[in-house]
């Protein structure tokens, strides 16, 4: 709500109708980006686990260089494509995809969506983006434990294997990425 109302205008773009539900966005879009035309442009467009589900990363990222501002930026928060758990969603058929989710973070079928990870290692965001006339100001690795977040042994033993593994010089095998790409003048 804080961030939300610090917002002159917050405008939330998403093909599902749960968008409506949101209490912090200003205005509603029900439509995907590559669909999104808008004459108006904005400093901050974020995209939180959203880029895993594009299947056409060029139309995204012509859709984002019209609608992000000069100087204005693109955060992109999603799933490494080779960490552990999106190398099992490619593997497992869609339909068993909310039944694995439900059992492991008690999601609803509508807040499972179909995956392509096209955009998901730092080299294609880059590559992406800079053909789209961005400049990467930012990116990290970020360790995701959340993986058996709601069975506590498990949780217990994630958190140390990562504990382990960072003392040994070790990246954590599941994390996300972060990406803040800045539009030239």
């Amino acid at each position: 709500r804080i961030l939300a109302d610090r917002c002159e205008l917050l405008v939330g773009v998403d093909p599902d109708e749960t968008l409506n539900d949101n209490p912090y966005v200003h205005e509603t879009v029900l439509g995907t980006m590559e669909d999104f035309s808008d004459d108006r442009q904005f400093d901050l467009v974020t995209m939180r686990m959203v880029a895993e589900h594009v299947a056409h990363p060029d139309e995204l990222l012509d859709s984002l260089t019209k609608v992000t501002a000069p100087n204005g930026r693109v955060l992109v928060y999603t799933v490494y494509k080779y960490s552990p758990v999106p190398l099992i969603t490619n593997l497992v058929p869609f339909k068993l995809h909310n039944p694995a989710k439900k059992v492991l973070w008690g999601t609803e079928p509508e807040d499972t969506f179909p995956t392509c990870f096209k955009m998901n290692t730092q080299e294609t965001l880059a590559e992406l983006f800079t053909a789209h006339g961005f400049k990467e100001k930012i990116f990290l690795r970020l360790d995701d434990c959340t993986t058996f977040s709601g069975f506590k042994p498990l949780a217990w033993m994630e958190l140390t294997l990562r504990r382990w593994l960072n003392k040994l010089g070790m990246r954590y095998p599941e994390y996300c990425l972060l990406g803040v790409y800045e539009k030239a003048p």
